[in-house]
């Protein structure tokens, strides 16, 4: 299958043995994890089949990972919401729990196994999709070039400034110097394919997307499914009351986006969806 596939060429053959280290309070929550490992979810995530400039026919997907890791999150908040240091605080999301200890140490832990979740989530996924693409279109004998994977909202360990630090990318990609990286427009507007230019002072990263412009709410609000037909003219896609807060509308301007972060990456492909599969 698409799956084992995956976990062969990865390499990843102990992952679900780790995950008798995560935290007890989503063990029960195994068999869940595995059905939903390669499925899409919901929100701004996507399926899409895009064209470059070129004519060349570019398979885009993103997820993450899916609601084993929701409930992760959500223990260890819970846990770093009681501690006392984290107490009296001007907003109670703002709590953390320090360095070189154990509640740091088991939320790394398990953090880290989300995070490899998410990434095995999409590579079945575009398996599968890639398995389809050759199956519905055998005559042309199609031909994939390598895979970009992409990571955002995620921790990484890097140095700066000859420090060792924990870099927290929220709504950010790593745009490391010569790094392949992924920019997502919405799903009427355009894409790009990026190399980044490793500039430190921010910290080697880019922004994932367009990043919206309003909440979902006000966007249920401001705009209709007329908005949305008319706002995705020319894509494939779901045109129903259940997507429209995901309106292109509701998204800042793609290009203005790219405009400004022109010393954090540059452009290697423009991509234009013809279709975007929405979960």
């Amino acid at each position: 299958s698409a799956a084992s596939d995956v976990y062969k060429r990865q390499g990843w053959g102990d992952f679900w043995g780790r995950f008798d280290g995560v935290a007890d309070s989503v063990k029960f929550r195994q068999e869940r994890a595995t059905k939903q490992m390669g499925t899409l979810g919901s929100g701004n995530h996507m399926i899409e089949t895009c064209l470059d400039a070129d004519g060349v026919v570019w398979l885009m997907l993103h997820s993450g990972s899916r609601n084993i890791g929701k409930e992760l999150a959500e223990h260890h908040i819970g846990l770093a919401q009681k501690l006392p240091h984290n107490q009296g605080l001007v907003d109670r999301d703002l709590a953390v729990f320090v360095s070189d200890t154990p509640q740091m140490a088991e939320y790394r832990n398990d953090l880290y196994w989300a995070q490899e979740y998410a990434k095995y989530n999409r590579a079945i996924m575009m398996a599968l999709l890639k398995d389809v693409i050759r199956k519905e279109f055998k005559k042309a004998k199609p031909t994939f070039e390598q895979e970009i994977s992409c990571h955002h909202n995620y921790v990484a360990e890097e140095r700066y400034d000859g420090m060792d630090l924990l870099v927290t990318r929220k709504g950010a990609i790593r745009a490391g110097s010569g790094e392949y990286g992924i920019i997502p427009g919405s799903m009427g507007t355009s894409s790009y394919i990026v190399k980044g230019l490793g500039n430190e002072k921010a910290f080697n990263s880019a922004s994932h997307g367009a990043g919206r412009r309003m909440s979902r709410n006000a966007a249920k609000k401001r705009f209709s499914t007329k908005d949305l037909e008319e706002q995705t003219r020319g894509v494939e896609c779901r045109k129903d009351s259940g997507v429209v807060d995901e309106i292109p509308g509701a998204y800042k301007p793609i290009e203005q986006v790219m405009e400004h972060q022109r010393d954090l990456v540059e452009v290697v492909a423009k991509l234009k969806q013809f279709i975007c599969v929405k979960g």
